[in-house]
Formats: C-alpha cells, sequence, structure tokens
C-alpha cells in the first residue's frame, strides 16, 4: 500500500490560519458571560475594560457585583436588555464584560521607573479618542517614536480590543498604557511631579513648534470632534496648534499625534 505523499501548504497560507486561529482566541478571552463569572475575574485582579449591566436587574447578587465596580473602580454602563442581546445571545444574566488582552500600568510606577533609568519622561495622554483603530495608530507611532507611555481615561476612551492590537501592529504589547479613573487628579500628580503639560489644541497662536518639549511633558491629545476637555486644557502648562493652510478644517487625530510627538523627538535628538 502506497503511503500518501503529506501535503505541505504554502508559508504564507500556514501563517494566515494561525493570525485567523490566534484572533479567535484573543476574542473568546475578550468577552464574560454572567454575574458569578464578572464578579470572579474582579476579585481576581483581571483586568476588566467594561461591564454593562442590564437596566433594572435587581438581587443580592447584583448588589455584590455593584460594590465589587465601585470597590476595584471598574468601568461600567447601564444598558437595555436589547443591547446586551446585540453583543451576545449566549445566557448572560444581564451582564456581559469585556476584557482587556492587555495589562493596564500604574503611572506613578511607571513614572518612577524612567527616572530609575536616568531618562526624561514623555507621557502621550488621550482625552476622549474613542475610535478603536485610530487608538491602534496612535499606539504604534508612540512606541515607534519612544513614547514612555500612553494614559487614558477609564471612561470614555476606545477599547483594547483584537481590531486596536492589529492596528497598532503589536505596539500597544510593548509600549505601557495607564487607565486612569480621574484624568484631572492625574495631570495634577504629573504637574506635582515636575511634568510640563503640553495641550495640542486650535484655542491658542503657540505652534507645536515653538513650545519646548525636552523636560519632562505629557502631551495631551483630544478627539477631532471635541477637542480637550475645557478643565484639562486649564490645566495645560502651554497649548500648542498644528499649522493648517489648507481648506480642510482638521486632521485625523492619529495623524495631528504623529506630528506633535515627532516634533518632541527632534528637539529632543538636538
Amino acid at each position: 500500500m502506497e503511503e500518501k505523499e503529506e501535503v505541505q501548504k504554502p508559508v504564507e497560507e500556514k501563517a494566515v490560519e494561525e493570525q485567523a486561529v490566534e484572533k479567535k482566541a484573543v476574542e473568546k478571552k475578550q468577552e464574560l458571560f454572567g454575574i458569578r463569572p464578572v464578579m470572579e475575574a474582579i476579585k481576581d485582579g483581571k483586568d476588566v475594560d467594561k461591564v454593562l449591566i442590564q437596566k433594572g436587574l435587581q438581587g443580592e447578587l447584583i448588589k455584590e457585583l455593584w460594590d465589587l465596580i465601585k470597590g476595584y473602580k471598574v468601568a461600567y454602563q447601564i444598558v437595555p436588555a436589547q443591547k446586551l442581546s446585540r453583543v451576545s445571545k449566549k445566557n448572560h444574566q444581564g451582564v456581559i464584560a469585556f476584557m482587556s488582552p492587555i495589562s493596564f500600568q500604574n503611572v506613578g510606577e511607571v513614572l518612577m521607573s524612567i527616572y530609575e533609568k536616568g531618562e526624561t519622561p514623555l507621557f502621550l495622554m488621550l482625552d476622549r479618542i474613542t475610535d478603536v483603530r485610530n487608538f491602534g495608530a496612535i499606539a504604534r507611532t508612540a512606541e515607534c517614536a519612544g513614547v514612555h507611555a500612553i494614559i487614558l481615561p477609564e471612561k470614555g476612551s476606545a477599547r483594547i480590543n483584537s481590531d486596536a492590537l492589529k492596528t497598532s501592529t503589536g505596539a500597544l504589547n510593548k509600549i505601557p498604557v495607564c487607565r486612569e479613573h480621574n484624568l484631572k487628579n492625574t495631570i495634577q500628580f504629573l504637574k506635582d511631579s515636575g511634568l510640563k503639560i503640553v495641550g495640542c489644541t486650535e484655542k491658542t497662536n503657540e505652534t507645536v513648534y515653538d513650545v519646548d518639549y525636552s523636560d519632562p511633558c505629557v502631551i495631551v491629545m483630544g478627539s477631532e470632534e471635541d477637542g480637550i476637555s475645557m478643565e484639562y486644557l486649564k490645566m495645560c502648562d502651554n497649548r500648542a496648534l498644528i499649522p493648517m493652510k489648507g481648506k480642510t478644517e482638521s486632521l485625523n487625530v492619529s495623524v495631528a499625534c504623529g506630528i506633535i510627538i515627532y516634533e518632541a523627538v527632534r528637539q529632543r535628538s538636538i
């Protein structure tokens, strides 16, 4: 009986299949269904991105879940039952948690490690940037430029999911990401720690090329639609705009991030 020769798949085809399997594995881990599994994940210190809770849900277990969410400062959203059903048809018991594929870091610890290495801190803070692909592209640029960490608000920011990881081309696995409960407090902490806060905004006459980035600093970027929140903008030591010569009103936020970040890199390399 003749032995059949094993047909070897092309390397490119195998790579595509492996990526598809990896993506499915990541996506399966991104959602938790049911009250008890979500409670256990929070208790175990897992990186829970956000918890969706069905409106009007009551009971002792829900009270326990609320206590955990508040105690661990987990981001949450109260939604109608229809939204949960759109997310999944599984028996979710009115509760679905989205898990982050990366581990978040503490901004104070990151800052300390930078100073211990004798480096000059350069942080990027993102306010109200919710588009996943924009966020992934920003992370890619920040990591390539040597930004020490990205700081995000706990609520109102893009979810770090497989699309964000893919768009970042793996950069999100390399650059520290700090998710903060209160950006105002974080800005004040960084100011008290000797960092200059630079807000990229059109509400100024100073350009991004006029600001000195050689000192420890934080670059703050807002959304294309709303910009930086006014309460954060007031705390900035410098405001800087990107000069616009054409008729188009604004740049894509990931492109704008690249312009100001690399101006900081240029100045620091002189």
